[in-house]
Order: structure tokens, then sequence, then C-alpha cells
């Protein structure tokens, strides 16, 4: 499970990494952003109406109707930030947008917490001789538009969920039962283009060999360097 993660490559890195022209820069003045929650606006590569890959902020977590229990009334929706690689083809709540809209989420690190009243924060990312370092990679995401009620007011959005799968050896040590999926560099089109099938045969867990703790501790809610 994901709830907090960082993606302070700068914006220009982000489109070299992901092959993304300027032209198709949708961020505007994007600023690096050491701490991501569900239900903020995170950068997303996605493919456009014309198949070409875009650089664009969307909303985290696929947003679920809800109505109070007292009132029977609409309240905020609540935020489905992570989906199961598992559930991915079997529930229709995920189904199209795998099928269809897959997308990559930009990220150099991501948090997991242990313990509560104090938790300890630990953040994972890809290895580096350099402890300062944060190399960038991408979650696989699916994304979605919706359109819905907010607070009486008719809200339109496109929104992305990172995908899930078990934890590697690393990971396991303090979430025993997800981590986010990511994905190699080389796959990244196989993601994003390929069929449903060549998709999920990327669901699996990163290397531990390849990832490192790159902070912890009491209350450590933002992988600032």
């Amino acid at each position: 499970m994901c709830n907090l993660y960082s993606s302070t490559t700068t914006q220009e890195a982000m489109r070299q990494l992901f092959d993304v022209p300027a032209d198709r820069d949708h961020l505007g003045n994007f600023a690096p952003l050491s701490a991501i929650y569900p239900k903020y606006s995170g950068p997303v590569v996605r493919l456009n109406s014309e198949g070409r890959r875009e650089l664009v902020a969307m909303h985290w977590g696929f947003p679920m109707p809800q109505v109070s229990k007292k009132t029977g009334k609409p309240i905020l929706p609540k935020a489905i930030n992570n989906a199961r690689d598992d559930k991915l083809q079997s529930s229709p709540f995920w189904r199209g947008s795998f099928e269809e809209r897959r997308c990559l989420v930009p990220a150099t690190s991501f948090c997991e917490a242990k313990g509560r009243n104090p938790a300890n924060y630990y953040w994972f990312g890809l290895d580096d001789p350099d402890p300062d370092a944060r190399p960038p990679f991408a979650f696989a995401a699916i994304w979605r538009h919706w359109r819905g009620d907010i607070k009486g007011a008719l809200v339109e959005m496109d929104a992305y969920s990172i995908i899930t799968t078990s934890p590697n050896e690393l990971v396991r040590q303090i979430h025993p039962d997800r981590m986010p999926v990511i994905l190699h560099p080389g796959a990244y089109e196989q993601w994003i283009n390929g069929a449903p099938g060549e998709a999920a045969e990327l669901l699996r867990p990163f290397p531990a060999s390849r990832m490192r703790v790159v902070r912890s501790g009491d209350g450590v809610k933002e992988d600032v360097v």
C-alpha cells in the first residue's frame, strides 16, 4: 500500500526520462514535491488523444462517491489511491482503466509507516552510492476521468491510482502486504502501450537488491534532501 511518495525530479529531467517533448509538457511551472498525499495532485505521463506521451498533473486517487450515514446526503468522495494487481482484470471498478488508460507516475521515493503513537516512517528509493541521491523512477498506474458532486458543486477531473503488488524482501520488513509496482525504464512503453496481457506481465515486485531505505524516523513525513 502506498499513501505517501515524493517526486523531486526537475521538470526538464522528467521530459528526458519519459521522452516527452516540451510542447506536450502541460505541468506549467512544476515545483519538485517532497511529499505527495492522496487527494492532491502529482505529475503523470500518459498518452494523449493522438497516442503520444504527455506530462500532466492529476488528482491522486480514484474518487468514490460517499453519502453521510446520518443525513443520507453526499459527502466528500473517498480517494482510492491504490489498485491491487490481482484485481485489475476482475473488478469492474479497475478493469476499464487497466485495459485502456495505463500511465506512469514519476517518483523519487515512497513511504511506508510502521507502528503507532508514534509511527516510524520509512522512505524507500533506488540504490545509489550517494546517500543524498534520489534516482528517478516510475510507478505503474492507471487513470480515469471523473465527473461528480463535491460539496454541492459539479466537478470534473482526471485522477490516477498506483498499482500495488506483493512486497519484496526489503519492503516486507516494514509493510508485509503490498508495495507499489516500480517499472524498469525499458518497460515503460510496454506498460502504457501494450496489450492488457503484456502489461500484466510487468506486475511484480521490483528487486530488493536495487533499492534502499533513504530516510527513516519518527514523524518523517517528507523526503527532503
